[in-house]
């Protein structure tokens, strides 16, 4: 192997950034470190399944294959507008989600803070329970958490 580092105008030697990752894994006492960056992801894919989720109920009222709620030409222009948002805006950040990019991140936060906002100021275009609202939240501020222990992770 080491000549054929040599061929390749390599000096045999492993690269730097092999050696680092063999002390983090290690800690030099025989114990993984704790990877934030994959536990945030996962956490991403997690959220992206229950987003997954809700947008597909609110496609699922348009289309009228919930069976407990109203037709939806029989709601209010701003309800049937609120529910076409969602249904896209959060498919939509599913998907970002699911991939762990950037702009997956930012379309499910502006979902879960424009849902937030709607349900706090106009309960009648978005109901949401109490403990709904409490869930949402909650699992906006363990996304910075993770986020923040991501980025302070060493790389």
């Amino acid at each position: 192997m080491a000549g054929l580092a040599k061929v390749r105008g390599g000096t045999g030697r492993r690269p730097v950034a092999d050696e680092r990752e063999d002390r983090i894994v290690t800690g030099g006492q025989g114990v993984p470190r704790t990877r934030w960056d994959v536990i945030l992801v996962w956490f991403m894919r997690a959220v992206a399944i229950a987003w997954m989720i809700k947008g597909l109920s609110a496609w699922a009222e348009i289309l009228g294959a919930r069976p407990d709620a109203a037709p939806f030409d029989s709601a209010p222009i701003g309800r049937q507008a609120v529910i076409i948002y969602f249904g896209v805006i959060d498919l939509l950040a599913a998907v970002g989600l699911w991939l762990a990019s950037a702009w997956g991140g930012v379309v499910w936060l502006l979902a879960a803070t424009s849902a937030f906002v709607l349900a706090m100021l106009a309960p009648l275009l978005l109901p949401m329970s109490v403990p709904n609202l409490a869930f949402d939240l909650s699992v906006i501020m363990v996304y910075f958490v993770l986020s923040w222990f991501a980025g302070r992770e060493i790389r």
